[in-house]
């Protein structure tokens, strides 16, 4: 099968985005000294949060990542952490990427940069890979593979792997609407909603922690790598930028906001950016039921988690949107963020007013 199917690959480097080559080559050559040659180096598509680029030496295939230039928020593209988080977890986890290396000098290309081993298979994104095809078997087994690779990661004890540092300790449902109600308040326009009543219930509503763990808070098909041999099968998990110590229920809510079904209505389709509308998928309810049977979690209640992850997803969408309505970006795809800022806000009242589904 992996004849057929291209491997998720790096393209040339974008412009303004160039590498110094040397200058790695020469600072990785002091980490792994039996690195041969200089790398051919390209970049993936995407990295808008950050920078990633591929590194083919004549017998190691290596990752950097690294922010975009001009940063100047390190708490949003801290290297260190991301690099620490993935160390750590590797021994329990391994689907985690091999670490390389971690750079904090800035002398060597003006940036904290790390680097990782490569892991070679396919990444499904709002579609599967070209080449792919799955009956509704298969597609069942990969949706629950996936599934089972974040209740894997919410069993690691992070005590054992030395990650208890990563978070702020309990309250952290409370700190993420406080968070997340803060940041709408700074992203807000004149042509969406306020979320008044959202936000107020998410407040009224709070419950404590169900439980502490490693969570990924980016869990998505597209951050995961699939065996080329066996392609229902979850090789790697990628983009820790965000992980941290949290409720892993909280975690799953992020999750499904980002689930969107074949027949849900025409905005929330818009959204999607992972196949899980194809024939075989687990439903949202379903996913829930799944991770609760297999975790134990009992939870008073599923809408608070449901309604949270929309809030979120309502609100990065709205971030995006307002560089847009204050042109700090000219990308036309997101001309029309606010449209599905406001469709967020009705799909959260009518859950919140059904009770949650």
């Amino acid at each position: 099968m992996s004849s057929t199917i291209p491997l998720d690959e790096a393209r040339a480097v974008r412009t303004g985005e160039e590498l110094d080559v040397p200058a790695v080559d020469a600072w990785l050559k002091t980490q792994v000294p039996a690195l041969e040659g200089t790398p051919k180096v390209t970049q993936y598509a995407g990295g808008a949060s950050n920078w990633t680029y591929r590194l083919e030496y004549a017998n190691r295939d290596l990752i950097l990542r690294r922010p975009p230039a001009g940063t100047k928020a390190k708490s949003a593209h801290d290297m260190a952490r991301e690099f620490t988080v993935q160390k750590a977890l590797k021994p329990s986890y391994p689907t985690v990427p091999t670490m390389v290396g971690l750079c904090q000098d800035p002398a060597v290309i003006g940036a904290e940069f790390y680097v990782m081993e490569r892991i070679p298979g396919l990444i499904p994104r709002s579609r599967l890979p070209p080449g792919l095809r799955l009956d509704a078997a298969q597609t069942r087994r990969l949706c629950l593979n996936v599934i089972d690779k974040l209740i894997e990661l919410h069993r690691v004890d992070y005590k054992a792997v030395g990650l208890e540092s990563l978070g702020k300790g309990t309250g952290y449902p409370r700190r993420q609407i406080e968070g997340w109600s803060d940041r709408y308040e700074k992203a807000r326009t004149w042509n969406v909603p306020s979320f008044r009543y959202v936000r107020d219930w998410l407040e009224a509503n709070t419950p404590d922690d169900i439980a502490t763990c490693v969570i990924h808070n980016d869990w998505r098909f597209d951050n995961v790598v699939l065996d080329p041999e066996g392609p229902t099968e979850v090789i790697g998990v990628l983009d820790w930028e965000m992980a941290t110590l949290g409720d892993p229920l909280m975690d799953l809510g992020n999750t499904l906001a980002y689930w969107v079904h074949a027949d849900d209505n025409f905005l929330m389709r818009m959204t999607r950016r992972q196949p899980t509308h194809l024939p075989g998928m687990l439903r949202r309810e379903e996913v829930v039921a799944y991770y609760l049977e297999r975790t134990g979690l009992k939870p008073a209640s599923w809408t608070f988690y449901e309604v949270y992850g929309l809030f979120r997803l309502a609100v990065i969408a709205q971030q995006i949107y307002y560089r847009y309505h204050h042109k700090q970006t000219r990308n036309p795809a997101f001309k029309n963020f606010w449209i599905l800022v406001n469709s967020f806000d009705w799909r959260c009242r009518s859950i919140i007013k059904k009770g949650g589904r």
